[in-house]
């Protein structure tokens, strides 16, 4: 069961939770908006349930507390971004806010990223540009091979996520983040933390069987979207955030799961353009409308279940969770609580409901 607590107190303890292992204040509140934004947008797998295997990443050394951020290699609309180890939440931030300024300046950016760490739900980041009417793309290499190559039984692949943003007008505007593989291997942990079985279709065993058991993940392998192509486009994503920015992929990508003391050298790719590049902002954002509108208010399939628009059901879950409180599993709340007596953070999150 799922218990629902306070968005503002959840941030809060995160952040002193952070502050108490001496995560710089500012850090600490960038890093926990990024992960309780995660939970807002649905995305549980990547918010303040990965606070746990945060803290014992900290404490055996995993993260560089105090990271020097820098940027190299930098051009006009280009930068090649070193994180020094830090929390993903603060290397992406950096790199999105770096690509907001180029873009907002020279039209557009792209934003290659090495030397980070994970940094949770995707379309966090490229939601970033929507209040400046940018669109984004981001890209990253995961933190763990759950996949082989199609055809191959070698684990050197992994989830893979890729997210747009498309800014609208009156519309909500549509965030698309996605995993390459059938699902994210965050959500694999999401169904094992509450004891619910899998859907036939997003793991395999390594006989080829039908794998629905989440506690038994480590047995089998994800499968990709669309089969071949999820796998080109996994593939594509690994050399465009990791072998290009000098970041880890396939053999070389260091399983945060397993191991919390190596540096894991995560590979991200984040990208900012104008729409006003090609035409007035004003006709894009209309023209955006009338397409939102045309695809959403089409014929269902099932009446009771109309069309969706990639995003915008997070933002209904956003004003939900605001309104009556973050789903968190009893297993996430007992390892939370521990963390509380563990680093005497002395910050309560209290119960709103189930």
């Amino acid at each position: 069961m799922n218990l629902k607590y306070d968005v503002e107190e959840l941030t809060n303890f995160i952040r002193q939770t952070l502050i108490s292992q001496f995560i710089p204040e500012n850090d600490a509140e960038i890093i926990s908006e990024r992960m309780i934004d995660a939970d807002l947008r649905g995305m549980h797998g990547h918010g303040i349930f990965r606070l746990p295997p945060y803290m014992r990443r900290i404490h055996e050394g995993g993260y560089n507390i105090n990271p020097n951020i820098k940027n190299l290699h930098e051009t006009p609309v280009s930068a090649l971004v070193d994180g020094d180890n830090g929390f993903g939440q603060l290397v992406m931030t950096h790199a999105a806010d770096l690509a907001i300024k180029k873009a907002k300046e020279s039209g557009l950016a792209w934003i290659g990223i090495q030397n980070s760490n994970h940094a949770g739900a995707a379309g966090v980041y490229v939601a970033m540009t929507l209040s400046h009417d940018l669109i984004g793309i981001y890209m990253a290499v995961a933190n763990a091979n759950h996949m082989p190559p199609w055809g191959g039984t070698d684990m050197l692949l992994s989830t893979n996520p890729i997210a747009f943003s498309i800014p609208a007008g009156e519309e909500d505007p549509i965030v698309l983040d996605i995993a390459t593989t059938e699902t994210s291997y965050g959500k694999v942990k999401v169904y094992a933390d509450i004891d619910k079985e899998m859907p036939v279709g997003w793991m395999l065993n390594k006989d080829g069987t039908p794998l629905t058991d989440p506690k038994k993940a480590s047995e089998g392998f994800l499968l990709p979207i669309g089969g071949h192509k999820g796998y080109g486009l996994n593939l594509i994503v690994g050399m465009m955030a990791g072998v290009m920015n000098q970041a880890n992929f396939g053999s070389n990508v260091i399983d945060f799961n397993a191991n919390f003391k190596s540096p894991t050298n995560t590979g991200q790719a984040f990208f900012a353009i104008k729409p006003n590049l090609f035409q007035s902002l004003e006709s894009f954002k209309k023209e955006t409308d009338i397409r939102i509108r045309e695809i959403k208010n089409s014929t269902p399939m099932d009446p009771s279940n109309p069309v969706q628009i990639p995003g915008h059901m997070a933002v209904q879950r956003e004003k939900e969770m605001r309104r009556n409180g973050v789903p968190v599993s009893e297993k996430t709340t007992q390892l939370l609580s521990e963390l509380e007596k563990k680093y005497n953070t002395k910050v309560p999150f209290h119960y709103k409901g189930a």
